[in-house]
């Protein structure tokens, strides 16, 4: 991999990004507004200090999802990612320079939200704040990893939005964020255990709950595990033709 290479795709990727104000307030505003409003819904129950530490995990990987796969979506039907192609650009290199330029993106969303929901709408965890923090930016990561992955199986924009509810919508009902996962159907139970969101929201919760131990350290390893295969999959989407 050649480090000025990948600093140059991630150089480009965020002006891109930095023109287009409408990602920018779906990354950086929307999910200070989402957390804001579940405040607000609860005030005066402790529902907020639940959920709300996970949930500040949560949203960075939806939103980069979401992001992610339409950027790359854009750059395979216009031919900039087939034109890139073309140069001596290793696969590994492209990957890095949008996987650098995202995770920044997502530093900074994490950053503001966890700012905001810490220090302006008062949310208290019982573990450390700056746990958090990295869990959202693992989270973030992980979106970002599977957006990439999900683009190639899209042809228009619409249907890049399309796999939001229909990969991301069920996991939120299953990962235990609406209902503790022991709760439910056994069926519902055993298929929770294959999806990636279940062991992020799993790795947040016992954050936010000081509950430390294996189970937080194989949930951050099954999270990056899966960013890193999601990653692989992408790669062997890229193709040097269109065909």
């Amino acid at each position: 991999m050649s480090p000025r290479i990948a600093g140059a795709t991630a150089a480009r990727v965020l002006r891109q990004l930095r023109h287009d104000p409408r990602t920018i307030v779906l990354v950086l505003v929307v999910p200070i507004v989402l957390v804001t409003l579940i405040k607000y819904v609860f005030h005066g129950s402790p529902v907020f200090d639940r959920i709300g530490g996970p949930l500040l995990g949560v949203f960075p990987m939806i939103t980069m999802f979401l992001v992610t796969s339409v950027t790359m979506l854009r750059e395979r039907t216009t031919g900039t990612l087939e034109r890139l192609m073309t140069m001596p650009l290793a696969k590994i290199d492209l990957l890095a320079g949008y996987g650098a330029a995202f995770a920044l993106l997502a530093a900074m969303q994490a950053f503001f939200v966890s700012a905001v929901a810490f220090w302006l709408l008062d949310l208290h965890v019982a573990g450390v704040k700056w746990g958090v923090f990295l869990l959202a930016i693992s989270n973030a990561v992980l979106g970002t990893a599977f957006g990439l992955f999900f683009s190639a199986f899209a042809q228009t924009e619409f249907q890049a939005v399309q796999f939001l509810p229909a990969f991301i919508f069920p996991q939120l009902l299953l990962c235990g964020l609406l209902a503790p996962r022991s709760h439910m159907a056994r069926p519902l139970e055993i298929v929770s255990w294959g999806l990636p969101l279940t062991y992020a929201y799993d790795a947040l919760d016992r954050t936010t709950r000081a509950v430390y131990g294996s189970w937080l350290a194989i949930d951050v390893a099954v999270v990056l595990l899966l960013a890193a295969a999601a990653l692989v999959g992408g790669a062997l989407t890229l193709r040097r033709r269109t065909p």
